[in-house]
């Protein structure tokens, strides 16, 4: 990526990219919406017809309020649009309302907050180097990015049918990032600082931005052989960036500090008691090690090396559940987690600091921060790995390593995502938008490097086109059996696992990838 691009004006195949994928969310408006559409009408009537100090003790419904307080705010704010579209959906009481004005208000909502994303996106396509551009417009890496980025399936399927506001959000990160390859570090730093009080989920990511800006901003200077010259640290820089920090933070959090409730609103924040998996596991590290317990346990009891008495309930029969005790292997508790985590993103942070390589290296740090947290975090949502794969669309348009990467992550990542649209009208729409957007995706890119040969080896390809018979036996020949009744958390648990082994290979390889780049690097300079 380069600091400033090639002009923007004048770029009318962008309006019509982020006009037609805005048809395209209108067009979903009146598909299934999943349990976090009710969670946000909740939340609007919460923040609406409650003063601010009982916004983090509310619990009428099981779907409490527990996002950080800018989102409060931003619920609030919408709360009095969504008065003139329909005034029940702003009363407590009315749990699992969804009229059709609710339904319109709210999916209408995510795709006017995406106007943020679409601005983002356009800054991101202004910083992208033309050293590849080709004479075509559809093989110019600008193209290529603004089509990763603006149809992306996950962030589809994820906002405008399972329904959630990540679109905004994740315009605010990457236009945080584009400041940043800008040097404009302070406005970064405040947009990064206000979006963690938004959602919380992207402190993942907060190590990198922290090194970064103390590696690359408050020490002014290198050394000829450029390691870090100590003396060239600036008081005044991070001062400037202490107090946007603590600004932001008391502008969010200084009311509830007033209050006495900040203990309440952390208790939100960070439940821990949820357990170490979500109900469908993430396709992480922990999900394999549960698959193995689950495997272990099978053996154990198949071969009387386990007595079935003193087995917990829950691990062997009840599927995917929340609170999973495990069998064989030791049980994981959220410090072992946090531990592997950081044990996990040392290497990464470790490189930015010692060798940082500009904005470049900020961004790399970034992706593996946040699949490093969702391979070894505490109960990860699957839709979390949408964190590494939209800012890894950046580097994918220009280098064909980070490109066969990108294909690996995205490929498996969407595929993980399939079990959040269950029902039945939705498998058509899910499966032709991934097909849609993985064809763009394997096809554009390989057309960007066709000079450097296949992105994929041939085991990786091998290995995401075993994706498709495992949709069939997912979706068509598991529903007719008779394990459909007795076992039906089967499913999930293939498509995790499966999906595990890929993201965990491209954990691995991107990893492997940035520290050889770094080794690379270093003994060009020497």
């Amino acid at each position: 990526m380069a600091a400033a691009g090639s002009g923007g004006s004048g770029r009318c195949w962008f309006l019509a990219l982020a006009l037609g994928v805005s048809l395209l969310k209108c067009l979903l408006i009146p598909t299934y919406h999943s349990t976090d559409f009710e969670v946000h009408r909740n939340w609007l009537a919460i923040t609406h017809s409650l003063p601010v100090s009982q916004w983090y003790y509310e619990a009428t419904s099981e779907w409490t309020l527990d996002y950080p307080p800018f989102f409060a705010w931003f619920e609030y704010a919408l709360s009095h649009a969504a008065k003139y579209f329909d005034p029940e959906m702003l009363v407590i009481q009315n749990l699992n309302y969804s009229s059709h004005a609710t339904v319109f208000f709210q999916r209408l909502s995510v795709i006017f907050t995406d106007t943020l994303f679409v601005y983002a996106v356009h800054e991101c396509c202004r910083c992208i180097s033309g050293k590849r551009s080709g004479k075509e417009l559809l093989e110019k890496p600008v193209f290529v990015l603004a089509v990763l980025l603006l149809w992306n399936f996950g962030l589809l399927i994820v906002d405008h049918i399972h329904f959630q506001y990540n679109g905004f959000l994740f315009g605010l990160m990457l236009l945080s990032v584009v400041r940043l390859f800008q040097k404009r570090h302070l406005e970064g730093a405040l947009l990064f600082a206000v979006l963690l009080h938004f959602k919380h989920i992207y402190i993942y990511v907060a190590p990198a931005y922290g090194v970064y800006l103390l590696r690359s901003y408050c020490f002014t200077a290198n050394k000829a052989d450029g390691s870090l010259k100590w003396s060239s640290f600036s008081f005044l820089r991070i001062t400037s960036l202490g107090l946007i920090v603590c600004l932001v933070s008391a502008l969010s959090l200084g009311p509830f500090a007033i209050l006495g409730q900040l203990p309440q609103v952390i208790s939100r924040l960070f439940p821990f008691k949820r357990g170490l998996c979500h109900a469908y596991w993430a396709p992480n590290f922990w999900a394999l090690y549960n698959a193995v317990d689950k495997i272990l346990a099978v053996v154990g009891l198949t071969y009387k090396f386990l007595d079935p008495e003193k087995i917990p309930k829950a691990s062997m029969t009840g599927g995917l559940v929340q609170e999973f005790q495990h069998t064989v292997l030791p049980s994981v508790t959220p410090l072992a987690t946090l531990i592997c985590t950081f044990i996990s993103i040392l290497p990464s942070v470790f490189c930015l600091w010692f060798k940082p390589q500009g904005p470049r290296g900020f961004l790399q740090c970034l992706i593996l921060c946040a699949l490093s947290s969702f391979m070894f975090g505490w109960h990860v949502h699957e839709k979390a790995i949408l964190l590494a794969i939209l800012p890894l669309s950046l580097l994918s348009v220009e280098s064909p390593k980070y490109a066969g990467i990108y294909l690996v992550l995205t490929t498996t990542g969407h595929f993980s995502l399939f079990p959040l649209l269950f029902t039945s009208p939705e498998i058509p729409i899910k499966i032709l938008l991934m097909l849609l957007f993985t064809v763009y995706s394997f096809s554009s890119l390989s057309a960007l490097f066709r000079k450097e040969g296949p992105l994929l080896s041939w085991l990786e390809v091998v290995y995401l086109i075993q994706l498709v018979p495992l949709e069939i036996f997912c979706e068509i020949v598991f529903p007719l059996t008779s394990w459909n009744l007795q076992f039906p958390f089967i499913p999930l648990l293939l498509t995790s696992v499966y999906c595990a082994l890929g993201i965990t290979y491209a954990w691995l390889k991107l990893s492997i990838f940035v520290w050889t780049e770094l080794i690379t690097v270093r003994q060009k300079t020497e």
